[in-house]
């Protein structure tokens, strides 16, 4: 399952404490919560659900929520530590206005002295000219804004998923790639971060999987000493 849009900056999402500390819960074996800061109206889970931690790997983490069966991988900031968010602080009361002076009376003029009128009367002023103001025309973006988020899970027996998000469609389930695609991959990306993060993975893998080989030719050189000796008995 791919990890949901990134909104609802009001509300905290997991700090790297909380991920230092669900990181340990898990390797202790203790049960770790954390809650969906979005609803998912496909699997039938509101916002605030509880789900339970199964693992962490930097800042993705994959749980399996209450009443699905599925596992979810989510980013740190879909999630979060209580079940409610924090009460939003009270905004701050303006401070009283302070009372206006009370205005002085205005000084009485003096009649204007008229002049005695000439022979031939004054032109008038012409009006000033007053340019017409355009109108205002607010354009609106017809276009929504869409992103895609793909996301890559590695487990420690070397299997490899991706799940990807468009827009607010989720898929069901995230979907099953080979180890060598997903180095190709990391390789074509340029991200030095994230190919040491992928290779520091199969690389753990691979040295399990020589261990493992190692203990069973053992055992079936073992195997093979018993059948020669219980051959040599007939």
């Amino acid at each position: 399952m791919p990890p949901r849009r990134r909104s609802q900056a009001a509300t905290p999402s997991l700090t790297a404490d909380d991920l230092a500390r669900l990181t340990a819960a898990v390797a202790e074996g203790r049960r770790a919560t954390v809650y969906l800061r979005e609803a998912v109206p496909g699997l039938g889970l509101e916002a605030g659900s509880s789900a339970r931690v199964l693992s962490v790997a930097g800042t993705a983490v994959t749980v399996k929520p209450r009443g699905v069966d599925d596992e979810l991988p989510y980013e740190a900031e879909e999630l979060r530590i209580t079940k409610n968010a924090p009460p939003k602080p009270a905004a701050k009361k303006p401070a009283p206005k302070k009372p206006a002076a009370p205005k002085k009376p205005a000084a009485k003029k003096s009649p204007a002295t008229t002049a005695p009128r000439t022979g031939a009367p004054e032109p008038a002023e012409a009006a000033p000219t007053v340019a017409p103001r355009r109108p205002t025309v607010k354009r609106t973006s017809t276009r929504t804004a869409k992103s895609v988020s793909v996301t890559v899970y590695g487990s420690a027996d070397n299997e490899w998923f991706v799940a990807m998000t468009r827009g607010t469609t989720k898929p069901p389930r995230a979907r099953a790639v080979a180890p060598e695609a997903v180095d190709a991959a990391m390789r074509e990306l340029g991200d030095t971060i994230a190919h040491d993060a992928v290779t520091s993975v199969m690389s753990a893998a691979r040295e399990d999987a020589k261990r493992r080989v190692d203990e069973l030719s053992r055992e079936l050189e073992a195997a093979r000493q018993a059948l020669a000796v219980l051959d040599s008995t007939d």
